[in-house]
């Protein structure tokens, strides 16, 4: 299993996005079951945190102990260091399964076996996470170069899945239609570039090349945005949710 976020840690939970309020809001109408969640791959425990206000307990799991180290404590969020293929998780436990921007590094068969083995009857998959940043066609355009052509070379293969939506990973489970969702942030320049340095191919690029791009396309960046400026970035929410017909 690959584990590109163990490293820096603490700025991934600072600079990552959050997903927005109604999509929350639509999980819990959704919902009707909310004794016990998984949240696999919870990263910094974001959508953990966020579900615990819901559900009476969340289980999260991730491989990075840095990554639980760094995450959202409540209460009720009992983290884990386990690989979502294969858990220590009783049968038929679970109302509520997410993954937030990690199942594209999964087996897929492994893990949705290990679903299929930890979820009650009824129970919903949901795999969510989040496309590419939009700013400006300006700052876009500056992006899009970037991602493409500096650090194109330094993807992960997995990382084509979420190019796609999520609408080419293996899904077999009966599928509901769901709403648009998309999150806005108000962030400076210094939080993009946070956000930009927590992206794997960047640490790919550093360890390899000596030297991190991500300076030189800041001072790009800079004719377009001023030092003291925060503008209004958006991220479309990829987002499927299936029915767990056998528990």
């Amino acid at each position: 299993m690959k584990d590109n976020f163990s490293s820096q840690s603490d700025k991934y939970a600072k600079y990552r996005p959050t997903y927005p309020p109604t999509f929350f809001s639509y999980l819990d109408e959704l919902l009707e079951k909310k004794d016990c969640a998984w949240d696999c791959g919870t990263g910094n425990g974001q959508v953990a945190y966020k579900l615990a206000k819901s559900f009476k307990k969340i289980m999260a799991t991730d491989i990075s102990k840095q990554q639980i180290n760094n995450a959202a404590k409540a209460n009720n969020i009992f983290y884990s260091i386990q690989p979502a293929e294969q858990t220590l998780f009783e049968d038929d436990l679970f109302d509520f399964i997410v993954v937030a921007q990690a199942v594209h590094w999964f087996d897929f068969e492994k893990f949705y076996a290990e679903v299929r083995r930890t979820a009650k009857k009824d129970a919903l998959l949901c795999i969510v996470g989040y496309g590419i940043i939009s700013v400006s066609p300006t700052v876009d355009a500056l992006i899009s170069d970037f991602y493409t052509n500096t650090i194109g070379s330094f993807w992960d293969k997995e990382r084509l899945y979420i190019d796609e939506g999520y609408r080419t990973i293996p899904f077999p489970f009966e599928e509901i239609s769901t709403p648009q969702f998309e999150n806005r942030h108000l962030w400076s320049l210094d939080h993009l570039v946070g956000y930009l340095n927590t992206w794997s191919a960047v640490k790919h690029f550093v360890r390899r090349k000596g030297y991190n791009p991500v300076e030189e396309l800041k001072e790009k960046l800079k004719t377009y945005w001023q030092a003291n400026e925060r503008k209004e970035v958006v991220f479309p929410i990829l987002l499927r949710i299936g029915k767990l017909n056998e528990g």
